[in-house]
C-alpha cells in the first residue's frame, strides 16, 4: 500500500461514532448548509418505506439535519411510489425530470437526474433496498462534510453479510462475503491503476454523500459504473485528501444472482477503461450462458456505458441556479 494511503487511513477514515449526532447538528447551523437525501428506487416496495421513515423519524422530526428525503422511482411495476410516499418521502418519477433528454435504464441514469430535483448543498445517495436501516449511515456520511471544509465526499464502510444466516459463528463467516464485485472486480482494479483508491473499504457502495458543487462537475455512468466512476473522477477532481469514508456497521440488503454479478462486472471494467484509454474501441457487451431445453444457451447483453455529462453543462440546470 502506498504510503499515502496508509497516511490517508488515519487521517480520512472514521466511525460513526466520532461525531456525535448533536455537534453533527451544530456544524449544520453554524454553516447554514442544507442535506438532501436520494433514494434510487426500482422495485423496492417492501424496504423503502422503512428507510424513508427512519430517516424522517430520526433526522427530520426529532432532529433537523435532514431537509428533504427524495425517492426518484425508475420506472417500477410495484408499490414503491406508493409506499414511499406514505412514509413521508417526495416521490419523483425518472421520465418527468429532464424529458428533453430521454431516459436510459440505470441506476447512475437516476443519480445524475436526481441533482435537478434537489437542493441541498449536501447530497447524500441511499440504496433503497437496505434491511434493518438505521439512520447512522446518514448521520454518519453527512457528518464529515458538515464539520469539515476541506472534505467533499465521504463513503459508507460497513460489513456485508452473504445471505441470511443468523448465528454468531455465521456471521463471522460471512461478513465479508457480500461484496463479490467488489473484491472479485473493483478492488482489483483501483488497486492496479489507481491505488490511491486502495484505501477505501466499499468503494462500489451505494450509500455516500458529497457536495453539490463536486457532484455538479462530475460526468455520470447512467448504470452500473456510477460510484466506481464517480471515486475515479472526484479523484482527478479534488485530490484523496477531499474524500473519506466513515464505518457505519453491517450493511443488509438484497443480493443478485452470479449472472447479474457478471454483467455488473462488465460495466465496471468498462467505465474503468474509459478512463484509462477513452478512445479505444472494445466489444461493449457480455455473453452469459444459461441451460435450456437444447443445453447450454448463450445470452448476450449491451454493457451500460453511455454516460452523462457534468450537471453544470445542462442548460436546465444552470437555469435553475440562475432562478
Amino acid at each position: 500500500m502506498l504510503e499515502e494511503v496508509e497516511r490517508w487511513l488515519g487521517t480520512r477514515s472514521w466511525s460513526v461514532t466520532d461525531r456525535p449526532l448533536h455537534g453533527i447538528l451544530a456544524a449544520k447551523r453554524a454553516s447554514g448548509q442544507s442535506v438532501s437525501v436520494v433514494l434510487p428506487a426500482l422495485n423496492e416496495e417492501e424496504t423503502v418505506g422503512d428507510i424513508v421513515a427512519a430517516i424522517r423519524h430520526d433526522l427530520v422530526q426529532q432532529v433537523p439535519l435532514v431537509d428533504e428525503v427524495v425517492v426518484v422511482d425508475s420506472g417500477s411495476t410495484d408499490r414503491t411510489s406508493q409506499v414511499a410516499a406514505a412514509a413521508g418521502a417526495r416521490v419523483v418519477h425518472r421520465d418527468t425530470i429532464l424529458p428533453r433528454i430521454p431516459a436510459v435504464p440505470g441506476k447512475g441514469e437516476v443519480l445524475w437526474r436526481s441533482l435537478l430535483v434537489t437542493t441541498g448543498d449536501i447530497v447524500c445517495f441511499i440504496d433503497a433496498d437496505l434491511r434493518e436501516f438505521s439512520s447512522d449511515f446518514v448521520s454518519g456520511i453527512v457528518g464529515p462534510l458538515l464539520t469539515d471544509p476541506d472534505i467533499d465526499l465521504v463513503k459508507a464502510m460497513y460489513d456485508r453479510p452473504l445471505g441470511t444466516e443468523s448465528t454468531a459463528l455465521a456471521s463471522r463467516r460471512t461478513a465479508g462475503q457480500g461484496g463479490r464485485v467488489t473484491e472479485l472486480m473493483a478492488r482489483p482494479l483501483l488497486n492496479l491503476h489507481w491505488p490511491q483508491l486502495a484505501g477505501f473499504v466499499q468503494p462500489l457502495g451505494g450509500e455516500y454523500a458529497a457536495r453539490r458543487s463536486l457532484l455538479e462537475r462530475l460526468p455520470f455512468p447512467v448504470g452500473y459504473g456510477v460510484e466506481l466512476g464517480m471515486l475515479v473522477d472526484a479523484l482527478h477532481l479534488v485530490g484523496l485528501d477531499a474524500l473519506a469514508q466513515v464505518d457505519v456497521g453491517v450493511r443488509k440488503h438484497r443480493h443478485q444472482d452470479g449472472q447479474a454479478l457478471g454483467r455488473m462486472a462488465a460495466a465496471i471494467y468498462r467505465t474503468a477503461q474509459l478512463r484509462l484509454a477513452r478512445g479505444h474501441l472494445v466489444r461493449p457487451s457480455l455473453t452469459q450462458f444459461e441451460r435450456g431445453a437444447n443445453g447450454f444457451e448463450p445470452r448476450t447483453y449491451s454493457v451500460d456505458t453511455e454516460e452523462r455529462p457534468p450537471m453544470a453543462e445542462i442548460a436546465e440546470y444552470a437555469a435553475r441556479k440562475v432562478a
